[in-house]
């Protein structure tokens, strides 16, 4: 399968009405996706305007088409002209308002977002314009939509040591007690590199959250596990080539945070069917599902969740989805005894077992 049609493929297969009220009554967590990859179409095209920024198009039709996902090249050209689009508080605050308001649409009840600081910092932008406009959305979403929202600033793994002590130092300095965890995302690199500088972070009470073994091998993993003292993993999905690494997962209950239409548009994996979700429960993994960078990839949560279940997932199995979210959070005892609960009511409501929200 060409990467043209890999998004019209997450798409393609209807839902049946009693899963896609289950998946909509629902509520949801996510934990991997990016906030810059979540700008919608509008936004980017007021931000352009606002800004004078040139290299997106200049009506909003053509911008939404041209925001389709192609190919990779072309994924990371949106990518940075929407990151473009970012530059004083206030846009920051849009940004975020707008993607707050689509996860609420989706009954999210919490999201921990990758917020690609790095890319600011190196543009001259100061973390604390990042968070101070992001900060001001998300005490606007808690009120308006009892959304929490929580931030993993991060870096990419390609630029090396100085973009990843430049981000760390920013978040030390900077960061508001909504930051949760610390990540590296981008191009998949040896890790090793990193080890001081999440050091740093762990040190100073964040969490390990690094994107690991989407297309790098089960040894990025490894690394991410071993050099980074990770919490959780993002993609993950090349553990499945290691058994040894698979059992350790399982018997650590590491969280993987796994997007099946990103590695699909990536091609990360070849054809959908190919997708190694369904043998990730099948081995015990605590998996959560994400939508990524769910504007440019052309999904959301909800369209994650029916292709779960395209892949095979029952209605159980959307439950067990669910409820792992929660126990992969950053949430405190009594958000995630509320959360859990409210699952199973879900659940049952809707005529499925809820012993996987335990």
């Amino acid at each position: 399968m060409d990467t043209d049609s890999a998004p019209a493929a997450a798409h393609s297969a209807a839902t049946p009405p009693d899963v896609e009220a289950l998946i909509r009554d629902l509520p949801k967590v996510e934990l991997h996706v990016h906030l810059e990859g979540s700008m919608p179409a509008d936004t980017l095209f007021e931000l352009a305007r606002r800004h004078g920024v040139r290299e997106v198009p200049e009506s909003l039709d053509e911008l939404r088409d041209w925001y389709l996902f192609t190919d990779f090249p072309h994924f990371v050209e949106v990518y940075l002209a929407s990151v473009a689009t970012l530059r004083e508080e206030q846009d920051f605050a849009l940004l975020t308002a707008a993607v707050a308001g689509n996860l609420a649409a989706q009954n999210v009840r919490y999201a921990e977002l990758h917020v690609s600081l790095y890319a600011h910092l190196m543009r001259g932008v100061p973390a604390r314009v990042v968070f101070d406009g992001i900060e001001e959305a998300r005490r606007v979403a808690e009120s308006e939509h009892g959304l929490q929202l929580r931030w993993i600033p991060d870096f990419p793994a390609d630029f090396g040591l100085e973009s990843a002590e430049a981000t760390v130092e920013a978040v030390l300095r900077d960061a508001p007690p909504s930051v949760v965890g610390f990540g590296v995302g981008g191009v998949e690199t040896p890790l090793e590199q990193y080890a001081g500088v999440f050091g740093r972070a762990r040190a100073a009470g964040l969490a390990s959250l690094p994107h690991a073994g989407e297309h790098g091998g089960p040894e990025r993993v490894r690394e991410a596990l071993d050099a980074l003292g990770a919490e959780r993993i993002g993609h993950g999905i090349d553990a499945m080539r290691d058994e040894a690494l698979v059992a350790r997962l399982a018997e650590g209950r590491i969280p993987v945070d796994v997007s099946p239409t990103s590695n699909l548009c990536t091609r990360a994996v070849a054809r959908l069917e190919e997708h190694p979700l369904p043998r990730m429960l099948e081995a015990g993994l605590l998996v959560t599902l994400n939508s990524d960078d769910p504007t440019m990839f052309g999904t959301d949560l909800l369209n994650e969740y029916r292709t779960a279940h395209r892949l095979g997932l029952g209605a159980a199995d959307l439950v067990r989805l669910a409820a792992n979210g929660v126990h992969a959070a950053y949430l405190g005892a009594a958000r995630r005894h509320a959360l859990l609960a409210e699952i199973a009511e879900v659940a049952a409501r809707h005529g499925v077992d809820p012993a996987g929200t335990a």
